[in-house]
């Protein structure tokens, strides 16, 4: 990034949009990920696709590396200069683009806050599902990179669930469009799941057309305490097998549930061993007679207290209290690592023990919850980065955790994408073919490696 790319990069967004000076670009060197920090050697705000394909085209011709950024929550390192290079910040994307209620579309642009997309649509009656716990920060194009979920992910699904198009800037400058506005589409390969969950290693998106649904009429939501963690886990498979499926169903362990009620002050049961966090909407009769359906499932799995928020503010003090629990844990120890594994519903338990034992055997502290519905647990391990030996501990319990997931059926990321933080894992679930087959894919989009290098292989 000599003097010369500067100056022509300067031509493309004009001076006022890049930044050089070591101040600035330190906030750019790191992102949610623990451990990660690597120093960008310039950052660009473009406010345009056109300008993103220029850049990619002086990328191309002075081979230096391009890291697409959103706002910066990524848990897996993706949103991290590893090798160096340009960081290309979408946040001037911040622009809904059209509400479309006929179609029940909203277009937006990359850079669009994940909340402010239900905020501009409720007014009509409709929503947007996918909820990552970082909705409030977390903006719309980082969601799709990463194929977020979120804690409605059981009932609705999660991002990619909502893609019906995409305008992508290719790193050779080209910029395609690869959907419509139209339900059924099956014109050619389907390139939104291709850019879905890709990491930014293959395309900068900048425009998204999300799939809108109507609010459900109807909502109980309610908390139900066990006093070990295994019967909490054992009885999601329950739930669902009774043909109940819930908007919402999150798991906190007993370390997860004092962090929280220690952040948030709203009365959580300390001394519970787990808690489940229900959510069931839609038709107001069902609704009632599912919850009691669920509150009887619960009893007889041996839950020790059901309690059902009596108004929308109670349950929503109860969801915002899940969303806080990375936030609670964080201020334990100084440094927090949060992961990210998946597993089948019926061996919940089996993985949940497993953490227990795991966090046991290598002296470390695990907070164990997550998005239990669908099988994502989230056990994050409260420790302190200068402390080489326990960091050491930690590497080592984590490595068990992913085999444990992958032998159980599962996968060693649900929703945080793989980056840089579990690269190393990746053949152990998909074998070398499939990562001989990513690499191809990866070499017909970018054939000189300029994308977003060192993320995922």
């Amino acid at each position: 990034m000599n003097e010369t790319v500067i100056d022509e990069l300067k031509k493309i967004v004009g001076e006022d949009r890049i930044l050089t000076s070591k101040e600035d670009l330190l906030c750019y060197s790191f992102d949610g990920t623990p451990l990660r920090k690597f120093m960008p050697e310039v950052v660009v705000l473009p406010e345009s696709a056109d300008e993103i394909s220029r850049v990619c085209k002086l990328a191309q011709k002075e081979r230096f590396f391009i890291v697409p950024r959103g706002a910066g929550t990524s848990l897996s390192g993706g949103a991290v200069p590893s090798e160096g290079g340009l960081v290309l910040s979408m946040t001037k994307f911040n622009k809904i683009i059209e509400i479309d209620i006929e179609n029940l579309t909203i277009t937006v642009q990359a850079g669009v806050v994940t909340e402010e997309i239900n905020k501009a649509v409720e007014k009509y009656g409709f929503f947007y599902p996918p909820d990552p716990a970082s909705v409030k920060v977390s903006t719309i194009g980082g969601n799709v990179a990463e194929n977020s979920g979120g804690l409605r992910g059981l009932k609705y699904g999660v991002t990619e669930d909502y893609v019906l198009g995409l305008e992508v800037v290719l790193p050779d400058g080209d910029i395609i469009n690869t959907g419509v506005k139209t339900v059924k589409n099956v014109a050619g390969y389907n390139l939104n799941k291709l850019f879905i969950g890709s990491e930014g290693t293959i395309g900068i998106i900048t425009e998204i057309l999300l799939k809108l649904i109507p609010v459900p009429e109807y909502k109980k939501t309610f908390l139900v305490c066990f006093d070990d963690i295994s019967n909490a886990a054992s009885i999601v498979s329950k739930i669902i097998s009774s043909r109940i499926v819930p908007a919402t169903l999150e798991f906190l362990d007993n370390k997860t549930i004092r962090c929280v009620e220690e952040y948030t002050k709203i009365g959580l049961p300390i001394n519970a061993g787990a808690l489940l966090l229900i959510e069931l909407d839609g038709n107001k009769e069902k609704v009632e007679k599912d919850t009691e359906k669920v509150i009887e499932i619960c009893k007889k799995g041996k839950s020790i207290s059901v309690d059902v928020a009596r108004d929308e503010d109670e349950a929503l003090k109860l969801t915002e209290a899940r969303r806080s629990a990375l936030s609670a844990l964080a201020r334990q120890k100084p440094t927090i690592i949060l992961e990210d594994v998946t597993v089948p519903r019926n061996k919940l338990a089996e993985m949940v023990k497993e953490i227990d034992r795991i966090s046991r055997k290598f002296n470390i502290t695990i907070g164990t919850f997550g998005h239990i519905g669908d099988g994502n647990l989230h056990p994050t391990c409260l420790t302190d980065e200068r402390d080489e030996n326990e960091l050491k501990r930690v590497e080592k319990a984590f490595s068990e955790i992913f085999e444990k997931a992958i032998a159980l059926g599962g996968t060693i990321s649900g929703e945080h994408g793989v980056g840089i933080s579990k690269k190393k894992y990746l053949e152990k679930m998909i074998g070398s073919s499939g990562i001989k087959i990513m690499k191809k894919i990866k070499k017909v989009f970018d054939p000189n490696g300029i994308l977003n290098p060192g993320k995922i292989f």
